[in-house]
This record gives structure tokens, sequence and C-alpha cells, in this order.
């Protein structure tokens, strides 16, 4: 059972989310806060697997509740998905920065929110492919000339999966895409960071940058 807490300052929006996770066998909404303070206080005390966090709450906002939960360490193993109606730049990068593990815009679908907070708990970061696209177009808006780290040895297999994570795709549409198992897609995605040497998707979609196979 994956556990979930909520934290949106809208009444509405907040008890709507909790309904939609709530109704899910495997997921169980265990708190619901409206302020980015009492998201901390129900992190610590709750310990959830999965935290909604909204970004312009009362009291305290949401980049800074990040903030607090990471440097804590009740709670700190929550896994924190951004869900918010404003996908603009620096939203997305201090979000980034502070620790969270998921950025979604409140307009996404039903289906979208489910598998993100899936995916989050099982130990993957997720952007929507709208905020993919922010980070992308941040990041080839910055000099190629110069290449700051050495590319890894790829299959053309390998770098079609590479592909399609920088598309923000997640591991099932990339299997949908390239007509493959979810199972071999997640196998090659395990196997791109361990040859980037990094720990997550974004962490992929900025190495291709700096390799000069993102352009």
């Amino acid at each position: 059972m994956i556990t979930v807490v909520v934290a949106d300052d809208q009444a509405l929006v907040r008890s709507g989310f909790a309904a939609l996770l709530g109704a899910e066998d495997d997921i169980d909404v265990v708190g619901e806060a409206a302020t980015g303070q009492e998201a901390v206080h129900l992190v610590a005390r709750l310990n959830p697997d999965v935290t909604l966090m909204d970004i312009r709450m009362p009291v305290l906002n949401g980049i800074d509740a990040i903030g607090r939960i990471r440097r804590g360490t009740a709670g700190a193993r929550t896994r924190i998905v951004v869900l918010t109606t404003f996908g603009l730049d620096d939203y997305v990068f201090a979000a980034l920065r502070a620790g969270a593990d998921g950025f979604l815009l409140k307009d996404t679908s039903t289906a979208e929110l489910l598998d993100c907070v899936r995916r989050v708990h099982e130990g993957e970061s997720v952007l929507s492919p709208a905020v993919t696209r922010i980070l992308i177009d941040d990041l080839l808006a910055r000099p190629t000339s110069v290449v700051t780290r050495v590319a890894p040895e790829l299959t053309p297999r390998e770098r079609d999966i590479l592909q399609g994570i920088c598309d923000g795709l997640s591991n099932p549409q990339v299997a949908a895409r390239l007509h493959l198992s979810p199972a071999t897609v997640k196998a090659y995605v395990s196997r791109l960071l361990e040859k980037f040497g990094v720990e997550s998707r974004v962490g992929l979609v900025i190495a291709a940058h700096q390799t000069g196979l993102l352009r």
C-alpha cells in the first residue's frame, strides 16, 4: 500500500486529489494539509511514502516546505511530487533544487497522476512532458560547443530509450513507441543510469546534454 499526504491550500482541489487517489486499491491517503507548515508537520508525523505538494500555499510555500522536509530526519524518506497550475521555469528549477522527485501540472490527467505516484514510489523521478520541455529548452539555450563529460558507449536501442526519456515519456510510453515490454524498458533505463553514473531520469536528461547527445 502506498501512503500519501496531499498538501494544497484549496479545499476542493485537495479533497479532489485525495478522492482520486483513495479510490485506488494500492493507494491510501493518510493526511491532508492546507499550508506548507502543516505539510511539514504531517510528513514528520506520518512519514508517508509520497507527498503531493502545491507551491503557492500560506504560512510556508511548497518549495520551502520541501526544503524543511529534506533537511529534517522524520519523514525524510517521503517522495515529493510538486503539483501546481504554474509551469514557470523558476518553479521547476527551485522545486528540483529543493529536493522534489516529480513535477506535474494540475491539468494532468488522472491516469498520469496515478502513474506518477506509483513511479515515484518505485524510485523514479518523474516530470510531466511540459515540464521536461522547460528543462530541455533551458539546457539547449546554453552553449553546447564544449562537452563537459564523456558520453558512454551506447547501443542503438539504448539511444532510442534515452531519446524517449528526453522526450518526457514514461517507461510504458517508451515501450509503446519502440514496441518493447515495459519490463525491458525498465531494464534499459537501469543500464543507462549505471552507464551515465546518475540516479534519476532528470540526471539522464542533464547528462545527455553535457555529453552532446541532446541538441
